[in-house]
Formats: structure tokens, C-alpha cells, sequence
């Protein structure tokens, strides 16, 4: 057979999607915080949108702030313009020195504009302006630390939180004196982690620096002394050490305890009082001088503050015994497009690039709104039925939460399961129970013994938690004693399972339990 080339037609289709549709969809996963960075990012890109805060100015804003910058370009000031010095927002600095006990004549500009020395020829012919001998700003000095023709800076009176490396090498300044040592002292502290631990092997630092064994580690002695107490330390033991050595508490029982960390963390507690040589009350008050230690010392600078979690859905309780589900109004971007703007420069002789530019910029603003408001119903209506289903656990507890899968949510919305998906992914929902996840209603099922109605995985580790917090020490409930009650009410669990949710609850074992509940039983009241 020869092969040959032909020329040959298909028809076919494909769903394709557009940039602007697979947009959209990242819209609905994005949480608020990164729809406003890119809602701000839109904001920056196009002319045409504007934030609907921006309009509650009111008409007369906008003319007003035009008149005062002319106003300022021609060196006048404006007939409307504020007057900061006559109004109750003007600083007497006499009445506050008087108010605080110190001189604040530092800290705020004067309230009287500086009179100026008399030149020695007029300005016009020193080739001065006005504002040149009045420090370049209508009544303003420089006063405050404020540069040349600017308002002083107050957030330079605010000291930014230093950061563990920043605490250390302060003291590290005061500490050594030599210089050799401070470099050492400064590469150790570079090497600490964001616990405060000194994970690198000494000899190899030693080796890096050029210097010796025992001056790196005499240098690493000094700086375990700084503030925080238990810094740069080697491991747990060492941290817990220098912590208790602070405090006058590392006696040679002490130690030995310290040194039997692994026997402590299973709550061997006969062996501890064997291997410490005392009584049940004294490793009991050892144990718990243990516990209030910081064992990860340097996570009181470990970076950024953390940003709280705002809700996205607000659920209430109404008046006729129902929830009312509504957006959280306060987390979500408002923006408008400028029609006005778009029709004026439109009006206007524009060449062809740009009136491509100005027609692209409309429909951009035009999807966003669209879509922002799209964003919007899909979520109050995924909300929506999620309450509708949960409606036992908001109003009763945990113990009534229903198994929930995303298929049941679709289907029950007319929507796609990965639309539902991407809709819970980052979003939280504020209920008279708490702030909780989305994600967190969706739980697995755990079949009924007789074939009833199914119990959420969520409700049965919170059964879980409850038998075991009630349990005495006499009456400690081993993973096959827990599925045995479980079972008598009308859960069918297998003991791995039940041994899986207990660990995922940091739930020590039956054994470690007992022997916890029988030193604190013989602890004398």
C-alpha cells in the first residue's frame, strides 16, 4: 500500500473554555483575603473599575479636592480648605506637657508657622519661593523628625518587633567583648532554627569558622543564657535544663528525670519514682514543673502576626424557629463600573489602540461584577443547603451531626460536585455553635448495628472524647470496651478505627490512661 498525502475536512466539537471562564472558576475557591488581592490587582489594571466605597464621598468631594490643590500649586490657600489649627483636632502641646509631666516640645511641630529671618534681598531676586523659606508647606517647620517640606511621621515613632536573631545579637553586643567571639556568637545564632534549637553539628560549625571546639562551644554556653531562657539548645532535655537551672529546680532528681524523658512520655511513672528516689506527690510536682516550661523557646518571634479568620457566611437563628444564612458583607470586594468615565472618553476623538484598549478595559470591568456576583449566590446557596441539612447540629450539638457528602449537596443545588468543592474550600461559616470550616460539615458515615439511620464519623469521635473523659480510674475503657458500648448504641465500628480516632484526638492508650489516673488518685488532696 502507498502512502500518499491528501488534503481532508473534519467536523467536530470541543468544549473549550476561556481564559475569563476558567477565571471565574478560581474565583469561587479563592478565600477573601486573596479575592481582594486580586479584586486590588483588577483595580490597578483597569480605569474603568472603581470600589463602590469610593462613590460615598458624594459629588462635591471630588471638585472640592481639585480646588485645593490648585489652591496649593498657586501658593494660596483654598476658601474651603480645612482649618486644621482653628479646629478641635489641633495639638496644644503646652496642655499636654502639662497633662503628661514631660516635654513633647520634640515630638510635634509648633503650632504658629516659624517666622522666617529677613533676607538679605527680596525673593524674587534670591530666586526663592515662598514656600522655600517656610520649610515647602503652608505653616509647616521641620520639627518631629519630619524631612524638608513634609508632615512629621508618626509611624517612625513606633518601633517595629525585633526578631529572634535581631533579641539575640543585642545581648550578644553586651555578653562578648571580644570581637572573635561575637562573630562566633553571631553564626550560631544564624544557625537557629524557628524553635530556638541549634540543630548543626558543633564540630562542623567549629571547622566552618576556623576555630575551636571549645571556644564554639564556650560561645554556644553564653548564648544559652540569653533571653529567652532554654535558647539555643541542642535538644529537649538540654532546653527543659537551662530552663530549670534558671529557676533553682535542677536538683540530681531533677536530672534524672530530664534524662528519662521517653519514660515520661509514656507516663511510666512507678520507673520515674524508682529511678528519681521519691514518693508519688514529689513526681507528681516535678512533672507538673515540667509542664509549665516553654519547650520551644523561640516561637515568641516566629515571624508575622497571625491574621484572625473572618467568616464568609453568617448564620442566625430567625424569629419562626429557622436559620437565616447571609454573606458576610464586611469580606467581600465591592466594585462598580464607570460608565460615565467609559462614555466620556469614548465621546472623544481616540485612535484605533485605544479605543481597543477602552473596549477590552469594559468588558473586563463587566465580567468581574458578573462574576463577583455569581461568586456570591453560589456560595449563600451552598450555605444555604448545608444548613438545611445540618439543621440537628446547630441546634442540638455535635453528637447530631449528619454524614454529609458533596454529592448530596450538588444534587440537591442542581450543581457540579467540583462547583461544591471549590465553593467550601476556604471558606468558613460563623454559628451560633462557632466558626467552623465548610469543609468541617462534610464528615464520612459509620454504619447503624441494625441498619438504621447512619451517625457521621464527627459525632462518633465526639462520643468517643465523652466516655473517655468520664471514664474513673477504676473503670478505664479499653478500645474493645469503647466499640462494645458504641455498638449497644447502634454504631457499627471496628476497634482499628476506634484506635484511629482516639489517636487523631491525642488520646493516650488504656494503659498510659490508667496509670496517669492512679498517681493523681494517690495524690494526697
Amino acid at each position: 500500500m502507498a502512502l500518499s498525502t491528501r488534503l481532508m475536512m473534519r467536523q467536530g466539537q470541543a468544549l473549550v473554555m476561556t481564559p475569563q471562564l476558567l477565571q471565574a472558576i478560581k474565583l469561587l475557591q479563592f478565600s477573601h483575603l486573596e479575592l481582594s488581592a486580586f479584586v486590588q490587582d483588577e483595580l490597578d489594571r483597569n480605569p474603568l473599575l472603581e470600589r463602590a466605597e469610593d462613590r460615598d464621598l458624594g459629588p462635591e468631594a471630588a471638585p472640592a479636592i481639585d480646588r485645593f490643590a490648585e489652591s496649593e500649586q498657586r501658593g494660596e490657600a483654598a476658601a474651603d480648605a480645612p482649618d486644621w489649627a482653628g479646629s478641635e483636632l489641633a495639638v496644644d502641646s503646652g496642655q499636654l506637657s502639662a497633662d503628661l509631666g514631660t516635654d513633647v516640645s520634640n515630638a510635634f511641630d509648633s503650632d504658629a508657622p516659624p517666622t522666617p529671618a529677613a533676607p538679605a534681598a527680596s525673593s524674587e531676586e534670591a530666586g526663592l519661593s515662598a514656600d522655600a523659606w517656610t520649610g515647602g508647606a503652608p505653616g509647616g517647620g521641620t520639627g518631629g523628625g519630619a524631612s524638608e517640606g513634609e508632615a512629621p511621621n508618626l509611624e517612625a515613632y513606633v518601633a517595629a518587633k525585633p526578631t529572634l536573631a535581631e533579641h539575640l545579637a543585642e545581648q550578644l553586643n553586651i555578653a562578648c567583648a571580644d570581637p572573635t567571639d561575637r562573630m562566633i556568637g553571631r553564626a550560631l545564632i544564624d544557625s537557629l532554627d524557628e524553635t530556638g534549637y541549634f540543630r548543626d553539628d558543633l564540630g562542623e560549625t567549629a571547622d566552618r569558622l576556623g576555630a575551636s571546639l571549645d571556644r564554639v562551644e564556650r560561645v554556644l554556653k553564653t548564648v544559652q543564657t540569653f533571653d529567652p531562657s532554654g535558647i539555643a539548645a541542642r535538644d529537649l532535655a538540654e532546653c527543659l535544663a537551662i530552663q530549670l537551672r534558671e529557676r533553682d529546680r535542677y536538683d540530681p532528681a531533677m536530672q534524672a528525670l530530664i534524662a528519662n524523658l521517653p519514660l515520661l512520655a509514656k507516663r511510666e511513672f512507678a520507673t520515674l519514682r524508682r529511678l528519681c528516689g521519691v514518693d508519688d506527690e514529689d513526681i507528681l510536682d516535678m512533672v507538673a514543673e515540667i509542664r509549665r516550661l516553654d519547650p520551644k523557646p523561640g516561637r515568641a518571634f516566629g515571624g508575622e502576626t497571625l491574621q484572625p479568620v473572618a467568616p464568609d457566611v453568617i448564620v442566625r437563628a430567625a424569629a419562626d424557629g429557622g436559620w437565616r444564612v447571609e454573606l458576610n458583607t464586611e469580606v467581600l470586594p465591592r466594585v462598580l463600573v464607570n460608565q460615565t468615565y467609559a462614555a466620556t472618553v469614548n465621546a472623544t476623538r481616540i485612535n484605533e489602540v485605544d479605543k481597543s484598549f477602552l473596549t477590552n478595559c469594559l468588558q473586563n470591568a463587566n465580567w468581574l461584577t458578573k462574576s463577583l456576583e455569581q461568586r456570591a449566590r453560589t456560595i449563600l446557596k451552598v450555605a444555604g443547603e448545608i444548613v438545611r441539612q445540618q439543621d440537628g447540629f446547630l441546634a442540638h450539638g455535635v453528637e447530631h451531626l449528619r454524614p454529609l457528602n458533596l454529592r448530596t449537596i450538588a444534587d440537591a443545588i442542581g450543581m457540579h460536585e467540583s462547583t461544591v468543592s471549590r465553593v467550601t474550600s476556604n471558606k468558613y461559616m460563623a454559628t451560633p455553635r462557632g466558626l467552623f470550616e465548610m469543609k468541617y460539615f462534610f464528615t464520612a458515615s459509620i454504619a447503624a448495628q441494625a441498619g438504621g439511620e447512619a451517625h457521621s464519623a464527627e459525632a462518633v469521635r465526639f462520643r468517643i472524647k465523652q466516655m473517655i473523659d468520664q471514664e474513673s480510674a477504676d473503670g478505664v475503657l479499653s478500645d474493645d470496651a469503647i466499640v462494645t458500648r458504641l455498638k449497644d448504641a447502634n454504631i457499627d465500628i471496628a476497634r482499628r478505627t476506634v484506635a484511629k480516632y482516639r489517636e487523631s484526638l491525642r488520646i493516650p492508650s488504656s494503659v498510659e490512661r490508667r496509670r496517669e489516673k492512679t498517681a493523681l488518685a494517690a495524690q494526697p488532696a
